[in-house]
C-alpha cells in the first residue's frame, strides 16, 4: 500500500505519534552516520536526528557504560542521595564549560525543555536571594524556541508552536532577533551596524519592565526555528554589557548548539560571551539517553548557598545515574576522538570545513535563497524568488517536499517552516554527526540538491 492510499485508520497505532497524516518507518539499527529501518533501507542521518547525535550511532562503549551503571545502581532520588557518577560528570562538565564556570554547579535533567524550566526558576530564585524579589520576568526574542513545556513556551517566540497554547502561558516581552538574510533594518553592510540596534531593543524592554526583568534568554545561534542564523558582529557583546549593567541574568540556551556542535565546546565561545546560566542537552548524551543540564556560574550558586541554602525545584529523574553515565561516556568520546575540532568549519581538512564547502555549492540552485551556519549546524533557506526573497506559499510546504524527496533517496534532513513570519518561510536544518566523512558529505549534498530540484 502506497503512502497516498493510506487512510487515517491505517495510520493509527498504539503509540501517539507526532502526526496522524503520515506513516513512520520503524528504525531498528544505527551505526556511524547511518540508520536502518525494519525493511532494510539505509538512511544517512544528515540532521543528527534533530541535531542530537554528535558522536555517531551504535558506539558500543556508551552502551557499555550505561549497562555497567545499571548493574551497580539504577536509580536513587536526589532528595536522599547523590551518586559518584553524577559528581564526577558534573566536575568534568564544568571544566568543559571553561574558566567562567569554575566554582559553579550543574543541575542534571532529562532534556532540553526541563533544563530551560530549571533555568527560569533558578534565575527567579537568584533574584529573590539577592534581595530583588520584584524581578520575575524573563525576556526573550521573537522567532526563538526554548522548549515545549508551558514555561518554556512562554519565553519562546515560535508562533506556530505557541498559538493554541497561548491562553495557558504567561506572556513576557519578546524583542527582535537579528536575521541578516531578512534584516529588519534593511542593512547592506552585512549587518555590521544593526547588531547594536537589535541590542537596543533589549535595553528598552528592560526599561519597560519597570524593574521586573530577572533574566534574558537567548540562543547564540538559532536552532530549528530560523535554521542556524548567526548573530551579527557586536550584537551578543552588546547584549552581555546591557544585562550586566541592568542586573539581569544572561541565560544561554545551548540545547542544540552546545557540546561541540558549532566547532567550540559551547557556541558562546565564538563571541567570548560569559553567561550566568548555560543550558544544554541533545549532544550532551548524543541521544543515547534522556539527559540535559543547567550549568550555573559561581555567582548564581553562591547566592543560593549563602542565602536560603536550597534550590526550590526538582524532578523525579534529575541526575538519573544511567543517563548521567551515558553523558559522561559521551563527553569522554568527544574529547578522545577530538570531535569538537572535527566540527570546526573554519579549520581546513575537517568534517566541518567539508560540510561548509559542499553546502555553499547549493547557492546556485533556483530555490535556494541562503546557506548559513557554523561547525556542524547549517541552515538552507528556500525562496520562490531569489531577488525579492519571497517565500513559497505556506500551504505548499516546500521544505516538507524536499524532506520527503531526500528520504526516498536514503537521506534524512530536518525540514521546518515559519522562518519569515512564523507561518511562511521554508528551510532545512543540517546537523550530521561529527564522524561523517568528506565522501559521505559529498554524496549527501548531491542527493539534497537533486531533491531540491525535484521539489522545485
Amino acid at each position: 500500500m502506497s503512502e497516498s492510499t493510506l487512510t487515517h485508520q491505517d495510520l493509527r497505532r498504539p503509540v501517539l505519534r507526532r502526526s496522524f497524516r503520515k506513516p513512520y518507518p520503524a528504525a531498528v539499527r544505527g551505526e556511524g552516520v547511518y540508520v536502518w529501518d525494519a525493511d532494510g533501507n539505509r538512511y544517512l542521518d544528515f540532521s543528527g536526528s534533530a541535531a542530537v547525535n554528535f558522536i555517531g550511532h551504535g558506539v558500543r562503549e556508551i552502551a557499555e557504560a550505561m549497562v555497567e551503571q545499571g548493574r551497580q545502581l539504577e536509580f536513587v532520588h536526589t532528595t536522599q542521595f547523590t551518586t559518584p557518577v553524577a559528581e564526577e560528570f558534573a566536575a568534568e562538565l564544568l571544566d568543559f564549560a571553561g574558566e567562567h564556570f569554575r566554582g559553579g554547579a550543574v543541575y542534571f535533567t532529562c532534556g532540553g525543555s526541563e533544563s530551560v524550566e530549571t533555568a527560569l526558576k533558578l534565575a527567579r530564585q537568584y533574584q529573590v536571594e539577592v534581595g530583588q524579589a520584584k524581578r520575575c520576568q524573563v525576556l526573550s526574542r521573537n522567532q526563538s524556541y526554548h522548549g515545549s513545556t508551558l514555561g518554556a513556551l512562554s519565553i519562546s517566540g515560535n508562533r506556530k508552536r505557541r498559538e493554541i497554547y497561548q491562553p495557558m502561558v504567561r506572556e513576557f516581552a519578546h524583542i527582535g532577533m537579528p536575521y541578516c538574510y531578512r534584516c529588519a533594518f534593511g542593512c547592506t553592510d552585512g549587518c555590521r551596524n544593526c547588531g547594536r540596534q537589535y541590542a537596543a531593543e533589549l535595553e528598552r524592554a528592560i526599561g519597560e519592565s519597570r524593574g521586573e526583568a530577572a533574566a534574558f534568554i537567548f540562543e547564540p545561534m538559532s536552532g530549528a526555528t530560523l535554521g542556524a542564523v548567526t548573530p551579527p558582529p557586536g550584537y551578543l557583546e552588546s547584549v552581555e554589557k546591557i544585562c550586566r549593567r541592568r542586573g539581569v541574568l544572561l541565560i544561554a540556551d545551548e540545547v542544540m548548539t552546545g557540546m561541540g556542535r558549532t566547532g567550540r565546546n559551547f557556541a558562546v565561545e565564538h563571541w567570548n560571551i560569559a553567561p550566568d546560566i548555560l543550558v544544554t542537552a541533545k549532544g550532551l548524551s548524543s541521544g543515547y539517553a534522556p539527559l540535559g543540564a543547567v550549568i550555573a556560574s559561581r555567582k548564581v550558586v553562591d547566592a543560593l548557598a549563602e542565602g536560603s541554602g536550597a534550590f526550590l525545584h526538582g524532578f523525579t529523574y534529575n541526575a538519573h545515574p544511567v543517563s548521567v553515565a551515558a553523558g559522561r561516556a559521551v563527553l569522554r568520546r568527544v574529547q578522545s576522538q577530538k570531535l569538537v575540532e572535527a566540527a570546526d568549519s573554519e579549520r581546513p581538512g575537517t568534517a566541518g570545513a567539508a560540510l561548509r564547502s559542499a553546502l555553499e555549492g547549493l547557492r546556485g540552485l533556483e530555490a535556494v535563497g541562503d546557506v548559513r551556519g557554523l561547525g556542524m549546524l547549517w541552515g538552507v533557506e528556500f525562496v520562490r524568488d531569489k531577488k525579492s526573497k519571497a517565500p513559497f506559499p505556506a500551504d505548499k510546504n516546500f521544505a516538507g517536499l524536499v524532506g520527503q524527496a531526500c528520504r526516498r533517496r536514503g537521506l534524512l534532513v530536518y525540514p521546518m517552516q515559519g522562518c519569515v513570519d512564523g507561518i511562511a518561510g521554508d528551510h532545512l536544518l543540517i546537523a550530521p554527526p561529527a564522524v561523517v566523512t568528506e565522501e559521505e558529505i559529498g554524496w549527501a549534498v548531491e542527493q539534497l540538491g537533486a531533491a531540491i530540484e525535484e521539489s522545485t
